[in-house]
This record gives C-alpha cells, structure tokens and sequence, in this order.
C-alpha cells in the first residue's frame, strides 16, 4: 500500500511539473512583453546618447579600473565596451548598432538573432558602468534573458507578418512550449523577488511599527510628487505601509490561483504606479508591471487584440469610401 502510494505520489509530481513547464501555450502573452518590455529597454539605453564618452568612455566617470574593483574581479562581469570606448567613434558606432539590434527586437525582427545579441547588449552596458546599476537595469536583464530564450517572435512581431505574407500556412494561435517555459521563468523569478523583498522588510523596525512608507514619501531625494501631505494622516501610512508588506509577501502564494489571481496582479498596478509618481521611478515602475504581465492569460490579450481590431475595422454596413 505504501509503495503504490508513493508510486502515484511521484507519478503526481512527475506529471505537474511537466504540465506546468513544458504544456505548449499561445505566445500572445510573451509577443506583447516583447513589445513592451523591448521598448523599456531600447529607451533606457537610448538614454545613454546623452553623454555617451561621459558615462561608457575609458576616460569617463567610471575607470576600467574602477568597474573591476567594484565588481571584485568578477569574470562573470564581461563587457564588450571596452574593446571599443577608447575612441569616441567607435563607441558611438557601436551605440548606435546597439540601439538598431534593440529596436529590430522590440518590432520582432529575426528575434531569435536580436535576442540573444540584445541580452548581450544589456548585460554589457550593465557591467560597463555598475555604479549605475538600479532595480530597472535588473528587471531590463530579468525580462530580455527569458525573452530570449522564448519564442518572442512568435506573436505581435514582423517575423509574424512576414512568414503570413510569405503565405506560410498558420491555423489560429500557434502554440508554443518554449513561449510556456519562458512565461514560467518570469512568472516565478517575480515570485523570489517579492518574497524575497518582503521577507527583508520584516527585518527593518519600520515596517513593524507602520511608518516605513512616511520615510519613502517624505525622502526628498526621491520625492516628485509632494505627498507630506499624509503626515496629518498616520493611520492611513501605517496601513499604506502593512499592506505593502503584505502583498509582497503573499504575492508568491497567491498569485497562482485563478480566483486571487486579477486581486493579487490588481493590486500591483497602484503599488507600482504610486512609486512611478510619487518617487519619480517612473520607468522602474512601469518595468515591473510589464514583468507581471506574464501572469496574464493569452486568452485575455486575444480578446482584448480582437476587440480593437472589431473597432477599427469599418463596418460592413458603412459604405466604402472611393
């Protein structure tokens, strides 16, 4: 009895886990997190354009020598760059490659090739200039690695209209296992980082007694939005602040039933859109709703595509205009 009943427990666990990484799934959840997160990620390195020798030059603000030493010599901090950031032209071409490759991802132009050259281009900047290196640089690197590996020019990509106007056969939605694994990957590497956040919350004083958000909120050094406002208001700090801690550390439990799901994923948008405005993160808050989007069902962006699409084509009963 006990070893049927481990038998159909391992059979059981074998079985799960191989419908919950490798069941084939519609790319439209992982096309549009492309489309998204590529454009995050060709703008904020867009943004490097406006002192390019300054911030990635040899003789800018961080030395070779200063970047080492701060990455402890890591050989795992590898850089194309400093092949190139000797000569201010060859730095600017190489930007400027850098930017078309991010661009032809974004639009899903021989994604499986922009992919991984993209990757590449985000972890090299990143290790170039780690003094600069922010939650946004993390969840850019997070979300172009899973791209990559994923088939993210399966959906919403020029790769996709190309193969149709090739006249390439394709009945509905294609379905993807690599799209499955690299949604999965997201979706759990989100997991570790709210748990993980919210677990080293418990150990600061502040999040115990509820005022850890008034030192968020009145830090000038990150304030855009004057929210002082509150300190006439302390109950609702604390359950500003008790809440956010929370959802952070539920976030792993609940956000994989479908009944706490849309709650879990609802309440991210206000978390992260209030530190967009109030703190003046705006790109790193938008990042990270990007990265949640991968615990939205395809389904959902089907009908959402073919709600806009209904609305935008003229109806047969319009007259056509000559």
């Amino acid at each position: 009895m006990i070893r049927d009943y481990l038998h159909e427990l391992y059979r059981g666990v074998i079985d799960g886990w191989n419908r919950f990484w490798f069941t084939p799934t519609d790319p439209a959840t992982l096309g549009l997190i492309r489309i998204l997160g590529g454009a995050m990620i060709f703008y904020t390195h867009l943004v490097w354009s406006l002192d390019l020798y300054g911030f990635l030059g040899a003789g800018g603000r961080i030395s070779h020598d200063l970047a080492n030493r701060m990455q402890g010599q890591s050989p795992f901090a590898w850089s194309y760059l400093p092949l190139v950031d000797g000569s201010p032209a060859l730095l600017w071409s190489a930007h400027i490659v850098a930017l078309v490759i991010l661009l032809m991802f974004t639009l899903g132009l021989y994604t499986r090739i922009t992919g991984v050259l993209s990757f590449i281009i985000t972890i090299s900047y990143a290790h170039r200039v780690p003094g600069a290196l922010f939650g946004l640089d993390q969840i850019n690197g997070l979300l172009i690695m899973y791209l990559m590996l994923g088939a993210a020019g399966e959906a919403y990509s020029l790769d996709h209209w190309l193969k149709r106007r090739r006249k390439v056969r394709m009945d509905g939605p294609q379905q993807s296992t690599v799209a499955n694994i690299s949604i999965r990957l997201i979706q759990v590497h989100m997991c570790v980082i709210y748990l993980f956040a919210g677990l080293s919350k418990l150990g600061g004083e502040t999040w115990w007694d509820g005022s850890a958000m008034w030192g968020a909120l009145a830090n000038s050094e990150y304030q855009s939005l004057d929210m002082t406002w509150l300190a006439a208001y302390p109950l609702v700090i604390n359950a500003l602040t008790q809440i956010s801690v929370a959802w952070e550390l539920t976030y792993t439990f609940l956000v994989w039933p479908r009944l706490t799901r849309p709650l879990v994923i609802g309440m991210a948008i206000p978390l992260h859109l209030g530190i967009a405005i109030c703190m003046g993160m705006i790109t790193f808050g938008l990042a990270m709703l990007i990265a949640n989007m991968a615990f939205i069902s395809p389904w959902i962006i089907r009908r959402l595509e073919q709600a806009i699409t209904d609305r935008l084509r003229p109806s047969a009963a319009e007259p056509a205009v000559a």
